[in-house]
């Protein structure tokens, strides 16, 4: 009898952020993980700024700050509509909202964060008191369970951009402290998961009790390069001799 040979299944592994986003399309709808500048996929943004695409909907939890990160693309009006939890220090948005060039939804960021892992997760919508009584639940149905609630619904994309410290062939990642953020569960939420990497090891270097992110929720995976690493807000404590 003969035995079919098993078939290896494709690598995951991109030489570049050129080749892991040269499929992307203009329209679709792209979540970018980051908090701030900290724990972006630099490298991810830089690459969708060089590329003909645009009228995007971006769900990260800011688009930038000052001509940095997610602003690139601002400058270069790439994004059509941002649905984010904050805008301040972004004069690029600022800019294109009173122009009326790209519109905004504010999000709440604990709904933002649970609006995406709902997607990840398979939730179809949930309720949560925060935002009653605003704008926020302008158009949505309001329930009284102990208090009055808004119906919120999942938040999903056909591509997530994300950066963690390391990762390995299979797409296990590990995130460095804060810079873990938003980005498992946006890994979560994307039909699409591109993640970028400080250090890309070999499956099984990282133990498994260290995996912030299973492999399963990615689809592509590089090592980037010439990390900036930008701080927002450089303060420094004086020393009292």
């Amino acid at each position: 009898m003969q035995h079919a040979t098993p078939r290896r299944a494709p690598s995951k592994v991109y030489s570049s952020a050129t080749a892991a986003l040269a499929d992307l399309t203009s329209g679709i709808r792209l979540m970018s993980g980051g908090f701030g500048l900290c724990g972006i996929p630099e490298n991810s943004i830089d690459a969708l700024a060089t590329m003909p695409i645009d009228n995007l909907t971006v769900i990260s939890n800011n688009v930038g700050n000052s001509g940095r990160g997610l602003a690139k693309l601002l400058q270069r009006r790439q994004i059509r509509h941002a649905i984010c939890t904050y805008v301040g220090g972004n004069p690029d948005l600022e800019q294109q909202i009173l122009q009326g060039e790209i519109t905004v939804e504010l999000v709440p960021q604990g709904t933002f964060s649970e609006r995406i892992r709902a997607a990840g997760l398979g939730i179809r919508a949930f309720y949560t008191p925060t935002g009653v009584g605003t704008v926020v639940a302008e158009g949505k149905e309001v329930r009284m369970f102990d208090k009055p609630c808004v119906l919120e619904l999942p938040l999903e994309a056909d591509v997530a951009i994300i950066k963690a410290q390391r990762g390995d062939t299979y797409g296990n990642v590990w995130f460095q402290e804060a810079a873990r953020n938003f980005s498992p569960l946006m890994a979560m939420a994307a039909r699409t998961t591109i993640v970028e990497v400080e250090e890309l090891v070999p499956l099984g270097a990282i133990p498994a009790e260290d995996v912030h992110l299973p492999g399963i929720f990615v689809q592509r995976i590089y090592q980037g390069s010439h990390y900036r690493n930008e701080i927002e807000i450089l303060k420094v404590q004086g020393i009292t001799p």
